[in-house]
């Protein structure tokens, strides 16, 4: 942070920025590669935080809610998408399934690197049971209004989303009863699983939400179930 520096030096190593500072002043070692950019501006990398990118799709209309489904299962690395988005600075994204369900699934934070395959992109996170760090997509308002099996009104859909996550606290319950006793474990359930992840901190909620009640209706669920949430 801070002012423009002008005639600017930046040093990297394997990776890592090791010096940023005016040439005057910034120690140039010995046996260095230099990359004359005289005219150009460098810039941090941008973060996108809500992003479609890489073609991947969610949730069918089988459910309004399908905490089970993982965009990252459906992404072509491949795509020209993502070449555009680093043409535009984009190094870091929260790609996530699309938009129109209550909850559409699990997001997946990428680098935005040259790749092959998915791994190449995924940002280890151990604390999932994934392990790649993630997500939830979730929606309200005008919207996720549509034709059934989709809600019709903003109540019922506020209805399904608490209700989804009071099964999410009644999974969680059982599985702490259990204790360290795999006998008594519930059978894993791949939609309550990511559920509990984010009554945990550990899954960051993405609600897609503009109006001024339905930004309330997100901010009382948040309060009643502590989930971490980004509007």
């Amino acid at each position: 942070s801070g002012e423009p520096i002008e005639n600017g030096v930046f040093i990297i190593h394997n990776g890592k920025i090791l010096a940023v500072g005016n040439a005057d002043e910034t120690d140039i070692h010995a046996n260095v590669e230099v990359h004359d950019v005289t005219g150009m501006v460098l810039m941090p990398g941008l973060v996108d935080t809500h992003s479609h990118i890489g073609g991947g799709d969610g949730g069918d209309r089988s459910s309004p809610l399908h905490p089970d489904v993982r965009i990252m299962d459906a992404i072509d690395v491949r795509s020209d998408t993502f070449k555009k988005a680093r043409t535009g600075g984009v190094t870091v994204a929260n790609v996530m399934p699309g938009s129109g369900h209550l909850l559409s699934g699990q997001t997946i934070y990428l680098k935005l690197r040259n790749a092959r395959t998915i791994y190449d992109m995924l940002i280890p996170n151990p604390d999932l049971h994934d392990g790649w760090a993630g997500g939830i997509k979730m929606a309200n308002g005008t919207n996720s209004l549509r034709q059934p099996p989709f809600p019709g009104t903003r109540a019922k859909s506020a209805a399904l989303q608490r209700n989804l996550f009071l099964e999410a606290v009644e999974y969680r319950e059982k599985i702490r009863a259990a204790g360290n006793d795999k006998s008594k474990l519930p059978p894993r359930n791949l939609r309550l699983e990511p559920m509990v992840e984010a009554l945990d901190g550990k899954r960051i909620i993405h609600f897609h939400t503009h109006r001024h009640d339905d930004i309330l209706t997100v901010l009382r669920q948040q309060r009643e179930f502590g989930f971490r949430v980004v509007l």
